[in-house]
């Protein structure tokens, strides 16, 4: 595997890792909150021998560089960030799009960025629902009161992590850690591995809750997509429940696969042939 770095257009530098060989067609893999792009490590080993593999270490994380300021965690600049991953490590090649969690939840927007979305053949996401699209199927609690609620109640920590410095606090004294090892142990499939939570990355990635939940929850900005859009969706996910990943994206995406699948929030980590053959069957079909 290769290392380069990438300049980010506010003035970062994010560390980005290749597999495979260039001449390959590219997968690009954004890996979620709080992991870095290691996450990915059992995937790439499995799709290396016949694709070109680029994962990165988002703002925030891993070996990349932290923005100052709360403002350099919005959706935007996530988004122009994986821009400039693309072109420093696919040129002027088109790329398959892989997300989980908060890497899925910031690729939505990237496929109705008009300088990005062309560029992207297929997207994967798996466990991170487009935040505007998810504020817009809350608002329909009247046609799915359970489901909606029972999601409400998944996502505690989201409210949780909008306090001042309290999470901040309880993630030094390991709380944080603690709560994503419980979930790393949920359902009969769990595969739990010993990575544990680095403290400044789930420090520095509490900003994303805080940059961008409240103002697409109150005020959303849904989009028609036209690109082939696949969804995972684990079945024992402590987090983010499958009626929300299937039905969130169902008004605005006209062409989508949607597979419920054995695992929990972390399947990417525990089970990366199960996510390897689910994207290499999408990407043949298409």
């Amino acid at each position: 595997m290769s290392t380069r770095s990438v300049a980010t257009t506010d003035g970062l530098s994010l560390a980005a890792y290749e597999a495979g060989d260039p001449a390959a067609p590219t997968i690009v893999a954004v890996h979620g909150y709080p992991d870095d792009h290691t996450v990915w490590d059992g995937v790439v080993a499995l799709l290396a021998d016949r694709f070109h593999v680029v994962t990165y270490d988002v703002r925030g994380a891993g070996a990349s560089d932290a923005p100052l300021s709360r403002d350099g965690y919005r959706i935007p600049h996530l988004v122009a960030d994986l821009g400039a991953v693309v072109e420093a490590t696919a040129g002027d090649g088109p790329v398959h799009l892989l997300a989980h969690d908060w890497g899925s939840i910031q690729s939505w927007d990237a496929l109705v960025d008009p300088d990005l979305a062309p560029r992207i053949l297929s997207y994967t996401s798996i466990s991170g629902p487009s935040l505007d699209m998810a504020s817009e199927w809350l608002r329909g609690l009247a046609r799915h009161p359970r489901a909606g609620l029972e999601q409400l109640a998944d996502s505690w920590y989201v409210f949780a992590f909008q306090l001042p410095f309290l999470p901040e606090l309880l993630t030094r004294r390991g709380v944080l850690g603690r709560l994503v090892d419980h979930s790393k142990h949920a359902g009969p499939h769990a595969r739990p591995h010993g990575r544990g939570v680095a403290e400044r990355d789930a420090i520095n990635g509490l900003e994303l809750y805080r940059a961008n939940f409240t103002g697409r929850m109150i005020r959303p900005r849904t989009a028609a997509i036209k690109l082939p859009v696949q969804v995972l969706a684990p079945r024992d996910d402590a987090h983010v429940t499958p009626a929300l990943q299937f039905g969130a994206p169902a008004p605005y995406v006209e062409d989508l696969t949607t597979h419920l699948v054995d695992g929990n929030h972390w399947v990417v980590e525990q089970d990366p042939a199960l996510i390897v053959r689910h994207v290499t069957e999408f990407i043949d079909h298409l």
